[in-house]
C-alpha cells in the first residue's frame, strides 16, 4: 500500500517538474530547432522511464539490442501492464513514439509529453478515427521516426498474449519500414497481479531479430501478423 501511495504522489510530482523541460522544447520547437528538440525529448522520456519503473522497485533485464536497425522501425510488442511505455521509454535507446488509447492524451502534462514525442492516439469506440490514426503513423515512420505498437490492443494483464487486431501491422508494410518484435516478460506482476497495488518484480525484455517488410509477397504479408505473434510468443 505504502509503495503504491509513494508512486502516485512520486508521479504527479515528476510532471510537475517537467514542466520547465516542456516549455524548453515549445521554445526550440518556436526557433525551429529539430534535432535538439530530438534530442532532448528523448533523453527525458528515457530518463523518465527509468524513473518510473525504479520507483516501483522493479528490475528490468534486456536482450537482443543488437538487433535494433539503424532508422525508422516499427517495434511491436506484447502488452502486459500498465508500466510497459515507461519500460520501453527507459530501457530502449533509440527514439520512439507511440500508438497509445486516446485517454491517456487527457493525462495533464503527460499527455502533453506523449504528443510531444508523436504519439498517436487512437479512440477504440471509433473505427474512423482509428484510421486516421494509423494513416498518420504511416507518415511518422516515412518521415523517420520510429514506433511502438501494441497489437493487441489492450492490456492482457497476465503472462497470456491476446489476439492482435487486424491492420496493426500496416502501419510497417505500408511505410516499408522493418519489423522489430519485442517481449515483454513479467511487468503484469508490478500492478495488475496486485490487485493495482504496486509491487517489485523482475521484468525482461527481449527484442527478437527485425523482419524487414519491403519486399514481401502478398502470400507473405499475409502470414505476417501469425508470423510476428509467434516470435513474440516465443519467448513467455
Amino acid at each position: 500500500m505504502f509503495r503504491t501511495i509513494y508512486m502516485i504522489i512520486y508521479f504527479l510530482v515528476d510532471q510537475l517538474f517537467l514542466l520547465p523541460t516542456l516549455w524548453k522544447v515549445e521554445k526550440l520547437e518556436r526557433e525551429g530547432k529539430t534535432k535538439e528538440i530530438n534530442d532532448l525529448i528523448h533523453r527525458t522520456g528515457s530518463d523518465w522511464g527509468k524513473r518510473i519503473v525504479n520507483t516501483t522497485g522493479s528490475k528490468v533485464s534486456i536482450s537482443g539490442l543488437e538487433n535494433i536497425p539503424q532508422g525508422p522501425i516499427l517495434f511491436v510488442s506484447n502488452h502486459q501492464g500498465n508500466l510497459d511505455i515507461p519500460i520501453l521509454l527507459g530501457f530502449i535507446d533509440k527514439p520512439k513514439a507511440f500508438i497509445a488509447k486516446i485517454e491517456l492524451s487527457k493525462i495533464p502534462v503527460f499527455g502533453k509529453w506523449m504528443q510531444k514525442v508523436k504519439c498517436i492516439f487512437i479512440d477504440r469506440e471509433d473505427p474512423r478515427q482509428s484510421l486516421r490514426a494509423i494513416n498518420e503513423g504511416i507518415q511518422t515512420l516515412k518521415s523517420g521516426y520510429s514506433m511502438v505498437v501494441f497489437p493487441e490492443g489492450t492490456r492482457s494483464k497476465g503472462s497470456q498474449m491476446g489476439e492482435f487486431k487486424k491492420g496493426s501491422l500496416r502501419l510497417a508494410t505500408k511505410a516499408k519500414v522493418p519489423i522489430v518484435p519485442v517481449t515483454i516478460d513479467g511487468s503484469y506482476k508490478i500492478m495488475e497481479a496486485n490487485g493495482k497495488f504496486i509491487k517489485p518484480a523482475e521484468v525482461k525484455i527481449t527484442i527478437s531479430a527485425p523482419i524487414y517488410t519491403e519486399n514481401l509477397t502478398k502470400e507473405a504479408e499475409s502470414h505476417l501478423s501469425d508470423q510476428v505473434y509467434e516470435v513474440i510468443k516465443s519467448h513467455l
